[in-house]
């Protein structure tokens, strides 16, 4: 027998009808946020960045595919790995199908890990995933962008978060976004890291509403019941 307030329907309206003015006001603030964020300043990245893909050797600009804004999911995965990160594949199933959706408003959509091209090629196969995977190892742009560690530094706790937190571990996850210009300068225009990355992840909100929630408090950590998608059942 459920615990929780049972109430009439009127009842359970009027209720209803009071949170929703709270989820407008917080929608009008998710806009004003996202606008913030659009707002931000850019830093022109200066540095030349060559990437291991399907297609060949390729720079960062070449990842734009002929558009001007680049999404950059940074993906956990470790030279020595065999299996990408479980969360990072977690955010790369709601990804997947939306990549088209995205190039339909002048955004491309690829992920950079330091693994080996034919390691990610081989887990991107297992996953049943289409985005673009480029690799890359042997250059600095996952330490450039705060999601690859040393040894040294992973065993101290990795600066992460723009250094706002310590992360244990040599690869960590983020996100970033890059803009393009006519002459072909491209500036770095938001990241985010940790828990700003919830906001990607459709699943999550999903989870959100429903009556258990995330239903995770008591685990060991918040993310122990995740599985990659071919795993559950096992």
């Amino acid at each position: 027998m459920t615990t929780h307030q049972v109430v009439s329907q009127t009842e359970w309206l009027a209720a209803r009808k009071a949170l929703l003015a709270k989820e407008k006001a917080f929608t009008k603030l998710r806009d004003e946020m996202s606008a913030e964020q659009r707002a931000l300043p850019w830093v022109e990245v200066d540095k030349s960045y060559v990437f291991e893909s399907n297609a060949g050797r390729r720079s960062l600009a070449d990842l734009f595919a002929g558009r001007s804004q680049l999404i950059v999911q940074h993906f956990m995965f470790h030279p020595d790995w065999t299996s990408g990160c479980k969360s990072c594949s977690f955010w790369s199933d709601n990804f997947d199908n939306i990549v088209v959706h995205l190039n339909q408003r002048d955004v491309s959509f690829v992920a950079v890990s330091r693994a080996p091209l034919a390691t990610l090629n081989a887990f991107k196969k297992r996953m049943g995933w289409h985005f673009e995977w480029v690799s890359s190892l042997g250059n600095d742009f996952n330490r450039d962008f705060g999601v690859t560690f040393t040894k040294e530094e992973a065993n101290e706790g990795g600066a992460y978060n723009f250094g706002t937190r310590k992360f244990k571990g040599e690869e960590a996850p983020g996100l970033s976004v890059f803009f393009k210009d006519g002459d072909g300068a491209i500036y770095r225009t938001y990241s985010c890291y940790a828990r700003g990355l919830d906001n990607l992840n459709g699943a999550y909100h999903l989870l959100d509403i429903v009556p258990k929630g995330r239903d995770e408090e008591a685990l060991s950590y918040p993310m122990a019941w995740v599985r990659l998608h071919d795993e559950y059942g096992r």
